[in-house]
């Protein structure tokens, strides 16, 4: 009887046990998605060097979906630098083991001639939103985040996609572009995830400096004060502080630092003009660029 049961056990932990496949070819993962319903596929698009805010994306979408697919794709067409591109880390098997834990289905892993058969040439028009704070020190990266997210949408076809709140003016323009082009797909955004001393988790961290990294959490230090200054400054107040108090660090300088409506992108000069405010920054540490933002109202 004993025996049974642990036979019986060992079928059920079988049974609910999730193989994660990689594929590399659009045919492949059409293959994949073929016996996947749409209105229960989630998918979390990323550029890889994956960490603990990455996979809270993926593990919100476990939850939440049937099929859960993934892709890792570093997209040329938003890299406004070359070195930036060329430097941005790659780590395929580190990212595998990162997905497979957190539960995903599908790893999609194509090259640039996959995503890219001919060169991308559509030019969106997005209003005010894309051109400013990373539209405006960054020329064509949106563009180049529409061409790429839109191509991965229509290759997925999911019901939901998971984007971290990190790159807040991005869900914006991915909001905007969903539509302007009519997409059935419901955006899902997902709270930033921080290391212990505050810093936002990016890939970016990686390529600190030892200093820049023991810097950089001053960066939400300052910022995560601001709800509490904006009853005592203006916009233009808090963004003159916000600026002075991250640069009061020599090894930190501001891009820029912005209180926008969370919808539009646009500053505002009054805490009265929006229902909801956030501060976005931009902030160089050294060699790299590390981009931050917390709601004010």
């Amino acid at each position: 009887m004993l025996a049974i049961f642990i036979l019986v056990c060992n079928f059920v932990a079988s049974f609910h046990h999730r193989i994660m496949i990689v594929v590399n070819r659009v045919a492949e993962l059409n293959a994949a998605l073929a016996n996947c319903p749409k209105e229960g596929v989630g998918f979390v698009p990323t550029m890889g060097a994956l960490h603990r805010g990455h996979r809270s994306l993926v593990e919100r979408a476990r939850k939440e979906n049937d099929t859960v697919v993934v892709s890792v794709f570093v997209n040329p067409t938003q890299f406004n630098d070359k070195n930036d591109l060329k430097n941005y880390p790659r780590t395929p098997e580190a990212d595998c083991a990162v997905l497979e834990a957190a539960g995903a289905d599908i790893v999609f892993m194509p090259s640039v001639e996959d995503i890219y058969p001919e060169p991308d040439t559509r030019e969106f028009d997005f209003g005010l939103v894309d051109k400013v704070m990373e539209g405006a020190t960054r020329p064509g990266h949106f563009n180049g985040v529409a061409q790429v997210v839109s191509r991965l949408f229509d290759l997925v076809k999911p019901a939901r996609a998971y984007f971290g709140e990190k790159d807040f003016q991005q869900i914006a323009v991915i909001k905007a572009m969903v539509k302007q082009l009519a997409i059935d797909i419901e955006i899902v955004e997902c709270a930033i995830v921080r290391g212990e001393d505050g810093l936002a988790l990016s890939s970016r961290n990686e390529l600190l400096t030892k200093e820049h990294r023991a810097a950089a959490p001053h960066i939400y230090a300052t910022i995560k004060q601001c709800a509490e200054k904006m009853a005592t400054m203006s916009p233009a107040e808090l963004t003159q502080w916000v600026v002075a108090t991250i640069d009061s660090n020599p090894l930190l300088k501001t891009i820029y630092f912005e209180a926008v409506d969370a919808t539009t992108m646009q500053k505002v000069e009054r805490w009265e003009d929006s229902e909801r405010i956030q501060g976005c920054c931009a902030v160089q540490a050294g060699e790299i660029r590390l981009i931050d933002n917390i709601r004010i109202k």
